[in-house]
């Protein structure tokens, strides 16, 4: 796992041992920050169930002024803050540990309102698509905010979220998911 492009470009961060995280792979990630494009610099970003960080070290070194990561389980937190540490980011990151719905009810924690936010909930975990769904809270999100959600192409995504509504859904088969759809 690298750090794509920006001002970190080929950083080489450290990923989680066995199969518990499922890291947003390099290719998913030059894919969304392709299409977030010119909105990445000097946004506010959030990285919800940050794992190991890479997607919002990403946005940081693609130019975010601050990014918020969102983690729960006390491991990958450790694992997440090495990344930062490496990659010399601590300065711009918020590393809040605990779940999705406790952050979202504790303003206090909150450094937005953010611009973008991507969410990457466990695949097992339908709750959380619900949970994703009402998102917007004063304070939160800015008005032109960018809601992007990793999820399993099997999930269904409703038209509408909250204040939001769908405006693109991407699928990523590999060879093997291919074969199995």
């Amino acid at each position: 796992m690298r750090v794509i492009a920006g001002s970190h470009r080929g950083r080489r961060l450290s990923g989680p041992q066995g199969t518990a995280l499922r890291p947003t792979s390099d290719k998913v990630r030059e894919a969304l920050f392709s299409i977030l494009g010119s909105q990445v610099p000097d946004s506010r970003f959030l990285d919800l169930y940050a794992g190991t960080g890479a997607v919002g070290i990403e946005a940081l070194s693609r130019g975010a002024i601050t990014a918020t990561f969102v983690e729960s389980h006390p491991a990958t937190v450790t694992l997440l803050q090495k990344n930062l540490q490496t990659c010399g980011l601590t300065d711009r990151a918020q590393v809040r540990i605990g779940r999705t719905d406790v952050f979202l009810k504790r303003p206090e924690w909150w450094d937005g309102p953010y611009d973008i936010v991507f969410a990457d909930p466990p695949y097992t975990a339908a709750d959380e698509l619900a949970l994703l769904s009402h998102l917007w809270k004063p304070g939160l999100l800015s008005e032109q905010a960018v809601l992007i959600i990793e999820q399993d192409s099997r999930t269904t995504c409703p038209p509408t979220i909250d204040r939001g509504t769908l405006i693109r859904r991407l699928y990523n088969l590999s060879p093997s998911a291919a074969n199995e759809a």
